[in-house]
């Protein structure tokens, strides 16, 4: 949801949750970068103490470091596969947006909001954010959209708060596609598993398209139900996303696979994808962490310390912990 260097966007994907494989996060609603960099990791090659599960075991995630989710804070894939958040529009008559605006208004009185500090830009969103967000009064839209920059820059300090944003924007635009995915990747990031999959569902019938897959199928991982996970990898939907999509669906299952004992399955799950050792960028490093740490769950020691140090090559910016990996492997 803001702007730093692409390195550093991509070092947090959702992943700090304590789930143990990579997805990708998403700020609801900046521009395809955030502020301080983010996507947050899942753990599994987290350089700042964060590579551990709930259950104290490494996290399977495909080596982000930093927090889960998204991969770059609210980046998420609308209709076009654009990864900024707000495409994928949401159904509306432009013909009165007032009126819409004027009961969001209503319905937003009735619940407590969280303040919202001064000098916030709106600007900082995505311009197909705003757009969306053009259904409503000026006012209220003004509101949302403020909701929306505290939810992304509370997002790893204080989730709990930046919920209650999420929340208080959904409340006042609860039509709106974007809103309702932001609101459900930072549930996600939160660890509200139920709410998350509830407005990632919302979020996706109201805009169409694929929709956040991978943060869907991890929240079910956090529910306890991995086979639900690996039910959404075989979605019509997944066939839609784009290769980074997939690399990070992927993990996701990967991981649930881990989570069943099934861990030649991981395997084969990951090859699906073709890793390669001439392979290059963050997304493929994400991939082959993944297959190493795959690798290594099956006993293939010598082979999952080759791709770890195919990591350690082409992560450039050290986002994972693969040097770390290659030298726990001796």
């Amino acid at each position: 949801m803001a702007d730093v260097d692409e390195g550093r966007e991509r070092e947090r994907s959702f992943g700090d949750n304590g789930r143990k494989d990579g997805s990708r996060g998403e700020r609801g609603g900046r521009d395809a970068r955030n502020r301080d960099g983010q996507s947050g990791s899942r753990g599994g090659g987290s350089r700042r103490g964060e590579g551990r599960g709930r259950d104290g075991e490494r996290r399977r995630d495909g080596g982000r470091n930093g927090r889960r989710g998204d991969g770059r804070r609210g980046e998420g894939r609308g209709r076009d596969g654009d990864r900024r958040r707000g495409r994928g529009g949401v159904r509306h008559d432009r013909s009165n947006p007032r009126r819409e605006g004027f009961r969001e208004d209503r319905m937003a009185q009735k619940e407590q909001e969280p303040d919202l500090p001064q000098g916030l830009e709106v600007s900082d969103l995505d311009p197909s954010v705003l757009q969306d967000l053009k259904v409503l009064s000026k006012d209220n839209a003004e509101r949302v959209a403020k909701h929306m920059l505290m939810a992304t820059d509370l997002l790893y300090d204080d989730p709990k708060l930046a919920l209650q944003h999420a929340r208080a924007a959904k409340n006042r635009a609860g039509r709106v596609g974007v809103v309702r995915e932001t609101n459900g990747v930072v549930a996600y990031h939160a660890g509200e598993w139920k709410e998350a999959l509830s407005e990632l569902r919302a979020a996706r019938r109201i805009s169409g398209g694929p929709g956040l897959l991978a943060v869907m199928a991890d929240a079910e991982r956090g529910l306890g139900r991995p086979e639900k996970a690996l039910e959404l990898g075989r979605s019509p939907e997944a066939r839609e996303l784009d290769e980074a999509g997939q690399i990070e669906l992927a993990i996701v299952l990967a991981g649930a696979r881990h989570d069943l004992g099934q861990h030649e399955s991981a395997v084969a799950q990951l090859q699906r994808l073709n890793p390669s050792l001439d392979s290059q960028g963050f997304e493929h490093a994400r991939l082959s962490y993944a297959y190493a740490d795959a690798l290594l769950a099956t006993g293939e020691k010598a082979e999952a310390k080759r791709w770890f140090e195919h990591v350690a090559k082409i992560d450039v910016d050290g986002m994972t912990d693969a040097s770390e990996r290659v030298a726990e492997l001796g």
